[in-house]
């Protein structure tokens, strides 16, 4: 059974919430088409649905037979529940960075 979080990045998934997650999942997915269907099943399902069980099942997969997908899928994740979201920032940066959730109006950086 997978673990609540993979359920909650199942979900992520589903809506296509978070772009570079779902690019993610996409890639390592590329070489198994029970999985990649899995994704295209799910996409724009209900967090509850069948298809977002059955993609948390494939990521469960994913992430026992190679732990360090787990770790790079953890590190991707950033929306941890509907309407919420949580920013991570690691490494070096050069430059400005905003982390935000929703943002009215524009950002400049002086």
């Amino acid at each position: 059974m997978p673990e609540p979080m993979l359920v909650s990045i199942a979900a992520s998934l589903a809506s296509r919430a978070v772009a570079g997650l779902y690019e993610l999942v996409r890639a390592k997915f590329a070489d198994d088409p029970a999985a990649t269907a899995a994704l295209t099943a799910a996409q724009g399902t209900e967090e509850g649905s069948p298809q977002v069980a059955a993609l948390s099942e494939a990521l469960h997969r994913a992430v026992e037979s190679d732990p360090a997908f787990g770790s790079e899928l953890r590190a991707h994740h950033a929306v941890t529940q509907r309407g919420r979201v949580t920013n991570h920032l690691s490494g070096t940066v050069h430059g400005n960075v905003v982390q935000a959730g929703d943002i009215q109006g524009g950002i400049t950086f002086k």
